[in-house]
């Protein structure tokens, strides 16, 4: 029976081109690329009742005639939606699977007890993948004006939104307030549950939020932010990319009804 085999050499992802030029997932009855007797192949939970497996390789594939290796974000703009989320999860169960060789309690091997958690051979410790959960909120002044920010890890020169993780003992909502007032020195009122979204890199989920501005001046936390500042939506810089949700909050504040 045939199954998608999603295939990674480190963060990159292994497509197969088609025949009308778009991409997808191998999808064979056996592994697409030979796998090493120590390579663990993982059972992934099921697309569209079709069987997935993930695995990784130590060399990228070159100079394929259908393969070829693309980074797992951008894959988002070569692979039909759902594959790039179920490529999503194969990626952090890869991850999680790489970082939990042995057993944080007595330092035994940790061994498969399920699809998704492990069982250390000598103390009998169980985990499972773990989440590191974020938010991130769009703040608006008014009906034409939002904070946008650059933040000090951004790879290019697009302005994002405020996002944190969550700390133990904080309700989401508590984080978006602490993580604005952080990082920017303002009050916000009004929070709002926008949307979620798995963000595998390498293992976090996004809540993100809107929310109004209240009241203070910006006072950038350096640490974190570039710049930060008021932007008109006749005047945007450069926006994160669509794949985020970032992206969509921005996106649906400027469609929304200003009648």
């Amino acid at each position: 029976m045939k199954k998608y085999y999603f295939v990674f050499c480190k963060d990159d992802l292994m497509l197969q081109r088609q025949a009308d030029g778009t991409y997808t997932i191998p999808f064979e009855e056996e592994p697409p690329i030979e796998v090493k007797p120590w390579t663990t192949i993982l059972n992934i939970t099921p697309l569209s009742d079709i069987e997935v497996k993930a695995y990784s390789i130590d060399t990228p594939i070159t100079n394929h005639p259908t393969y070829e290796m693309c980074p797992l974000r951008q894959s988002y703009y070569k692979l039909p939606y759902p594959l790039y989320l179920k490529a999503g999860k194969c990626a952090e169960l890869l991850y999680w699977d790489r970082n939990t060789k042995f057993c944080g309690m007595c330092g035994g091997h940790m061994h498969f007890h399920t699809d998704i958690s492990k069982r250390c051979e000598v103390c009998g410790k169980e985990v499972w993948p773990q989440l590191a959960t974020a938010v991130i909120v769009l703040i608006r002044k008014g009906k034409d004006e939002i904070l946008l920010a650059r933040g000090r890890n951004f790879r290019s020169d697009f302005y994002g939104l405020i996002a944190g993780f969550v700390e133990t003992g904080e309700t989401l909502e508590e984080a978006v307030q602490r993580e604005v007032m952080e990082e920017t020195g303002i009050k916000i009122k009004n929070i709002r549950y926008f949307d979620s979204q798995p963000w595998p890199y390498p293992s976090g989920l996004m809540v993100g939020f809107t929310a109004d501005y209240e009241s203070g001046d910006i006072h950038v936390q350096l640490e974190e932010l570039q710049k930060a500042g008021w932007f008109h939506r006749t005047n945007l810089p450069k926006l994160p990319e669509k794949l985020s949700i970032a992206r969509r909050l921005i996106d649906h504040w400027l469609d929304e009804d200003l009648s």
